[in-house]
């Protein structure tokens, strides 16, 4: 049983299991005026709605024990926006196994920030977090039902024997090994748990065609995932950057759900569409972002750095061009750095990005010949040891979690 803190798609996951006893269960979260039924997940959601929508996934746990009562499941995964799951599955005596899909590296840097304090510096010098970027961990106890006083990122000790991750040794083998002592869990890696790019079908074909009209590495591609959400102010700096340098680019602009927008081509500045129309195309809401990044023109990625969109990245080879925004994405960011396959923008000193900073980014990826080679060579590199160890860590997930449910197995 998984208990997730967003909906989800209950046929397509159930279309790639092939083993009947894993339950996937979807609690209700109230409706109410603010919150209608369409906004019941954090994709496309306006940000000033997000503490309501957690304040809401909160209320579910009132029906939670009579689904597990329903259900009588062997295993309960859940991640950190539910300590109170755990809880009450401990109390009907089912084990509880704690899912990040955030990565180890930034789990581990604000992990050894709640145990050792601010005053005690990480073990890297290459992770760390400016002060404007630092989260501040209070706001999320008062928002997450039952944390008490465990890591709230984590509630790691509320899970049983072992901690899963969305990660690949390869990429975070430190951290995840220095996690493991700060939580004393062994944490154990997935890999990248990507699903088949052919699956992206839906108005792809015009995108595709023209980007297989380009050089090899030639081509950007631009995109701050379904929850981040780019201020006129930043669109017009990145188009600025775009204008400044030589790429080829494909950028997606989303838009928070129900915000009334009539076209992207308003939020552009003017003329930008015309100026780029040989070099660029944007797109509005969705572009089929696995195919993208494992066509052979693309030569970089301008992300905000979530870690599925990092994951991606890694997986397909692709260097990363990093404008985190918040939480832990500056962490991830500078993950990329250190292991040689990204380089993020700088931003002023009022923690503003710039468009000149943009195209020197951009231009230092796909254009500027020494440094270029060197970050494709090392993102080609990490790509096929990611690829090569991804059943293996896959399987050893699933043989941890099959161990822990044998071991609670009562004896009929």
């Amino acid at each position: 049983m998984y208990l997730c803190s967003t909906p989800l798609n209950l046929d397509s996951i159930k279309k790639d299991l092939s083993d009947e006893s894993i339950k996937l269960v979807q609690l209700h979260v109230p409706t109410t005026p603010e919150l209608p039924p369409e906004m019941h997940t954090t994709k496309n959601l306006p940000p000033n709605l997000i503490s309501a929508l957690v304040k809401a996934f909160q209320m579910s746990s009132s029906s939670f024990s009579e689904i597990l009562n329903s259900i009588k499941p062997d295993l309960l995964i859940y991640d950190f926006f539910q300590p109170w799951a755990p809880k009450i599955a401990s109390s009907k005596g089912v084990p509880s196994v704690f899912f990040s899909i955030s990565g180890a590296t930034s789990l581990c840097y604000y992990h050894h920030m709640y145990t050792m304090g601010t005053g005690s510096p990480f073990p890297s010098r290459d992770i760390y977090l400016l002060d404007h970027e630092i989260f501040d961990i209070s706001i999320a106890y008062t928002l997450i039902k039952d944390a008490d006083q465990d890591f709230v990122f984590g509630n790691l000790s509320l899970s049983t024997d072992i901690v899963l991750g969305t990660s690949c040794r390869v990429v975070e083998e430190k951290y995840m090994d220095y996690l493991s002592v700060l939580s004393k869990k062994r944490v154990v890696a997935t890999g990248p748990l990507l699903g088949d790019a052919s699956d992206e079908h839906e108005g792809d074909s015009e995108i595709m065609n023209w980007l297989s009209g380009k050089n090899q590495c030639s081509t950007i591609y631009i995109s701050f995932g379904s929850e981040c959400f780019l201020s006129k102010e930043q669109i017009a700096e990145i188009a600025k950057g775009l204008l400044l340098c030589n790429a080829n680019f494909i950028w997606v602009i989303r838009f928070p759900l129900g915000e009334k927008t009539t076209s992207v081509e308003e939020e552009l500045p003017a003329g930008f569409l015309e100026t780029v129309k040989e070099r660029g195309i944007v797109i509005p809401g969705w572009a089929p972002q696995r195919k993208i990044l494992a066509h052979p023109s693309i030569g970089g990625f301008v992300s905000h750095c979530g870690w599925n969109s990092m994951t991606e990245s890694m997986y397909f080879g692709v260097p990363i061009i990093a404008m985190p925004m918040r939480v832990e994405q500056p962490l991830n960011a500078r993950l990329a750095v250190e292991a040689g396959v990204g380089v993020e923008v700088k931003k002023d000193g009022k923690g503003h990005y710039m468009g000149e900073e943009v195209a020197r980014a951009i231009n230092k990826v796909i254009v500027e010949k020494e440094f270029y080679e060197g970050k494709r060579d090392r993102s080609k590199r990490l790509s096929e040891k990611i690829k090569e160890n991804a059943e293996q860590e896959m399987n050893e997930a699933a043989e941890q979690l099959l161990r822990i449910c044998m071991k609670n197995k009562k004896p009929v």
